[in-house]
Order: structure tokens, then C-alpha cells, then sequence
């Protein structure tokens, strides 16, 4: 297939702090880094997640968000929102410009600088989002606008430094967007033809297949609204 790439503008990684309304722990706020960083598969050296039933893990040990999506958040939101959205805003460990939900596709295999990933599912907006751009909203409004991000898996370690690479060497779905696929999930919710693929679909993450399982089984939706609402103060 036709080699496609692009150059890796920024990488960041945090820590895990306090950071809800009862000191739930978070590593979202997330700082720049201008050396080569390790790749493992557990993710890049010296990134942390704060809730680690929700985050991090194998499965989604490195998180890519778009660049090009702030110019559209600061448009929506305007002059105020400039400082926080962008690059990194999202809590995001690399940004790069030219591959969004729309050209990026599940499993995905891709060379990050040496490293091997493979992308695993786009992200599931939280609560934390709301905090982090000061909007109890948040969440819901990432949700609809399908413009998410995504995760990868690491297939072989290595290391990545801001302007390396990021190649495509390998598309084993080339019918399932990332787009299509937040299409199904939040949308389109109950297309049964489009639930039991996805839930075929060898590259997803178990827990995404799951979700197109317990949709065909129960016939409904699962609920969303702890996901996305922000906890109460207790």
C-alpha cells in the first residue's frame, strides 16, 4: 500500500494528581516534552493515568488528538477558550496534523519514530473534560461532535522524539473509520448490522466489543450520563 505519513509536532506526558470535585485523581493536565521519550507497552516514559479501570492500560497506552481540531473549538468557542484549547488540551500524548477520525481507521497499524502501534478505539469522553475546559457540558459536546481522538496499542517498543514520523504501514479495515465507528456508537446507535460487525471486528478493544454485544442483547443503549456528568460534591 501507498506509504502515508506525517511529522509528530508535539508529545506530552503527565502526571496523576488530584484533580475532580473529591480529589478524584487525573493525569490529563499533561506538560510538553522536547526529547527523545520511550515507547513501552504500557505507553510513553514517565506518562501516568489517574483512573486506570478507564484509562491507560495495553490497549490504550498512547493517545493521539488531532491538531487540527483546536482551530474548530477556539471557532465554536471563541477568544476566551484560546489558552486551553490547544495542543495538549485534550490530555493527549501526541499531536500531529493530516490524520484525523476520518482518515484514521480501527486497527490501524502505524511506526510512531521506532516504535509500532496499532489503533485500538477512539476515546470515550469524560467528565474530566468538563473540568478541564470549565464547562459542565463538556463531555456531551465532544461526545456529538464525534471529534474524540484515539488510542493505540504498542505492537513493538521503541522511542519518539518531536519531529520523527508517523507512518502508516499496514490498514486491515479499511471499511471502518474511526469516524464510522463513533458514527455507530453514539449516533446510530442500535443499527444492528453495524453492532454485530463491530463486535467482529479483531482489532477493537474487548471492552468497545462488548458494548455492541450488550446493545444486541439487551436491545438498548448502555447509559452514559455517569461518564459524562461531572460528580457531585460530597
Amino acid at each position: 500500500m501507498r506509504t502515508i505519513q506525517s511529522t509528530i509536532d508535539a508529545i506530552f506526558i503527565g502526571q496523576a494528581r488530584a484533580f475532580g470535585p473529591n480529589g478524584e485523581v487525573s493525569a490529563i493536565q499533561k506538560q510538553q516534552v522536547w526529547d527523545a521519550v520511550s515507547v513501552t507497552t504500557s505507553g510513553l516514559q514517565g506518562d501516568e493515568q489517574g483512573d486506570k479501570l478507564y484509562h491507560g492500560g495495553p490497549d490504550k497506552a498512547v493517545h493521539h488528538y488531532p491538531s487540527e481540531h483546536y482551530a474548530i473549538w477556539r471557532a465554536q468557542f471563541g477568544d476566551d477558550a484560546a489558552s486551553r484549547f490547544c495542543p495538549g488540551g485534550f490530555g493527549e500524548n501526541i499531536s500531529t496534523s493530516g490524520w484525523t477520525e476520518h482518515k484514521v481507521c480501527i486497527g490501524d497499524v502505524f511506526m510512531l519514530g521506532t516504535a509500532i502501534l496499532q489503533v485500538t478505539q477512539a476515546r470515550q469522553p469524560c467528565w474530566k473534560l468538563n473540568l478541564r475546559f470549565e464547562n459542565h457540558r463538556m463531555a456531551s459536546i465532544v461526545q456529538n461532535s464525534l471529534r474524540t481522538g484515539w488510542y493505540y496499542r504498542v505492537l513493538q517498543a521503541g522511542s519518539v522524539a518531536p519531529g520523527d514520523s508517523l507512518r502508516l504501514l499496514d490498514r486491515t479495515q479499511p471499511d471502518w473509520s474511526l469516524a464510522r465507528l463513533l458514527h455507530h456508537l453514539y449516533i446510530d446507535t442500535m443499527n444492528a448490522q453495524a453492532m454485530q460487525a463491530m463486535s467482529e471486528l479483531e482489532e477493537l478493544t474487548p471492552s468497545w466489543k462488548k458494548i455492541a454485544q450488550d446493545r444486541l442483547r439487551n436491545g438498548s443503549v448502555e447509559d452514559w450520563q455517569r461518564r459524562l456528568q461531572t460528580p457531585a460534591i460530597f
